[in-house]
């Protein structure tokens, strides 16, 4: 049993500060008894952090604050969406958050999903809330997460908000070598949301 436990902290410390997982992300390799054993064993010694049912996470550290922070969200809503087997994609306030156009931190976090409407309190007392809501697939079956992302933060702006200053940090954040596949991947939107992608990949480098 100790060899599976080390096994799988050592996969989980490959990955990195801020990864979150469920035991879904080991079955593949491991007995599911011996992953419940191992991930309980490791959080009980404070190796990893259990941050909501069902999901733990390998906490990211402040040196300047000498404490964990709080869970990554983001990682949070991919664990669970790869052990559901859900498409998901950030919306609203998240979505901003994430391009970091918002510097405010929401205390709900909503993903639209192609699985069921479901909400999970995360954290500390569960201070943040986690929410899926059910969405036709066009808004979650993109094939590249930036388009998803680019499409749902511009939605949460509104074109009025969309400047000069928004559209430069959009071309920023978004790789250029990806600027041709986002573009086709969004062509199916309509309106002045595709307008303002096509501005921010025509130009982004």
């Amino acid at each position: 049993m100790q060899a599976v436990e080390q096994k799988i902290l050592s996969r989980i410390y490959g990955r990195g500060r801020g990864w979150a997982f469920t035991k879904t992300d080991f079955i593949a390799d491991f007995g599911e008894a011996n992953i419940h054993q191992a991930l309980s064993t490791l959080a009980r010694g404070g190796r990893i952090r259990r941050v909501c049912h069902g999901v733990y996470d390998y906490p990211r550290y402040s040196d300047l604050l000498a404490q964990n922070l709080s869970p990554d969200i983001d990682q949070v809503a991919g664990a669970l969406a790869r052990k559901f087997n859900w498409r998901i994609q950030p919306s609203g306030e998240a979505a901003l958050n994430l391009l970091g156009l918002s510097t405010q931190v929401p205390g709900r976090w909503v993903y639209l999903s192609d699985g069921p409407s479901r909400e999970y309190p995360v954290g500390e007392e569960g201070r943040q809330v986690l929410a899926f809501r059910k969405a036709p697939l066009k808004d979650v079956g993109f094939k590249y997460r930036e388009s998803g992302l680019l499409v749902q933060a511009l939605k949460a702006l509104g074109k009025e908000r969309v400047d000069a200053a928004v559209i430069d940090a959009l071309r920023r954040w978004l790789e250029p070598k990806l600027r041709h596949a986002v573009l086709n991947d969004t062509r199916a939107i309509s309106g002045w949301i595709l307008q303002i992608i096509k501005q921010v990949c025509e130009a982004a480098g």
